[in-house]
């Protein structure tokens, strides 16, 4: 199957994008797309791997879905895009880093900056239905987003992984603790981020992780 990803990523997947249940999930989606409004424009459904090559993958943050209101979602996991409002859970992040780093909250909440220094903002469902959260659940994304971490989990050495929330955490759960830097706290929304993510040190313990197997920082 011919999915238009970046060459990278395409040539690691590409025995993930020939099986029978990537195939049904791709039928489900353009039948979605065709139908319903579906989040992020269908251009950015890979856009957290086109922003961020497989070769350059150094830092894993786990997402759960795209965001389902107008204009929200642009393919990385908690970003939105420039000129909308930020949702809670990003404001939350962007506190830990004040809070880290000293440093004032940006103006805009388009990650971007951090998938192309090489940050996967991978969300496990990558579409969503508008205004229906976890609506494209069980549709087989969750299949293809597990296949992508075991692979990064197995090939590769020394990824920072940081996983928020029980969903994360449980995404993540066979990662070779001894070949990458894992990092769990409670999730970053209004619930529960009082509860350990604020405070949780993440972004800093994720640099200094990469300086000491010499990577270069994330300038978050």
């Amino acid at each position: 199957m011919d999915v238009k990803i970046e060459s990278s990523w395409k040539e690691v997947l590409q025995p993930e994008f020939e099986k029978e249940d990537f195939k049904q999930l791709t039928e489900f989606v353009r039948k979605e797309y065709t139908t319903k409004k579906i989040f992020p424009p269908g251009s950015l459904i890979f856009n957290a791997f086109d922003l961020c090559p497989y070769n350059k993958v150094k830092v894993v943050i786990i997402g759960q879905d795209p965001y389902h209101g107008p204009g929200q979602a642009n393919g990385l996991c908690f970003s939105v895009n420039d000129g909308v409002d930020f949702p809670p859970s990003l404001v939350n992040i962007y506190k830990e880093i004040e809070n880290e780093y000293a440093k004032q909250m940006p103006k805009n909440g388009d990650l971007s900056s951090w998938a192309k220094q090489g940050v996967l903002l991978l969300n496990a469902i990558l579409t969503v239905q508008a205004h229906m959260p976890c609506s494209h659940q069980g549709k087989g994304w969750e299949t293809f987003t597990d296949a992508v971490i075991r692979i990064l989990a197995e090939k590769k050495e020394h990824l920072v992984f940081l996983l928020w929330g029980s969903y994360a955490q449980q995404k993540g759960l066979y990662i070779d603790t001894n070949k990458h830097l894992v990092l769990k706290s409670p999730h970053p929304s209004p619930l529960s981020a009082y509860r350990g993510f604020i405070g949780n040190r993440h972004f800093q313990l994720a640099n200094q992780y990469l300086k000491e197997h010499g990577m270069s920082e994330i300038e978050w």
